[in-house]
């Protein structure tokens, strides 16, 4: 791989929704010309993962030739696959062992598509959560469409921020609390009764005798 290469960033997500098919999405963004191509296509699949990962093969098998890539996914089944798994199912001949038995890697199709794909490409994966925002693109033919690209924010654990604007909802107390509160004060009501009565009581029993 030269210096030459030219470098892409490759986002890539999937979505599941329970009103229509899950859909696999990427989009590939020339860094130096900015040119944009976006595909996106729906899979009777049930696993997400998977989804995501499909996405990722799709946009790599779409480059025209070699090339720098960089991925950016939020999906850690995804990064944690490449940065971590990848080289070692690949020597182990795509099987793990899972509570005590060899078997298949999951997804092992896939992964074998992603392992041919850096054989050509220089792939890099980073693992950011994005949201998507309208934007002017261009695909490769050149014509002026309408598409969503991903806006990336660093993904972080030390930090976490909160939705503006959100009002304190007022405390809900339990029925069942509720009633051992008004007991508790009853009971402390009726002990302060009891007293106030045995006083004079014991004051009249202690003359009597």
């Amino acid at each position: 791989m030269t210096s030459n290469s030219p470098h892409y960033l490759l986002f890539s997500e999937a979505n599941r929704d329970r009103c229509s098919l899950p859909t696999w999405r990427f989009v590939l963004q020339n860094v130096e010309s900015q040119l944009r191509f976006a595909a996106t296509d729906s899979e009777p699949c049930d696993c997400g993962e998977r989804l995501e990962l499909l996405a990722v093969v799709r946009g790599l098998e779409a480059l025209d030739g070699p090339a720098r890539v960089t991925l950016v996914t939020k999906s850690r089944y995804v990064s944690r696959g490449i940065k971590k798994g990848l080289a070692e199912w690949r020597a182990n001949g795509w099987k793990w062992e899972r509570f005590g038995r060899i078997v298949p890697v999951r997804d092992h199709d896939l992964w074998q598509r992603v392992d041919r794909a850096f054989q050509f490409h220089e792939v890099t994966c980073q693992a950011w959560q994005f949201e998507t925002v309208e934007v002017e693109s261009v695909n490769r033919n050149e014509t002026s469409v309408q598409e969503e690209i991903p806006v990336v924010t660093r993904r972080t654990r030390r930090h976490r921020v909160d939705p503006p604007h959100v009002e304190r909802l007022p405390r809900v107390v339990h029925p069942v609390q509720r009633l051992k509160r008004r007991a508790k004060t009853h009971a402390a009501q009726l002990t302060e009764a009891l007293r106030n009565v045995a006083r004079p009581m014991r004051e009249v029993v202690g003359a009597a005798t």
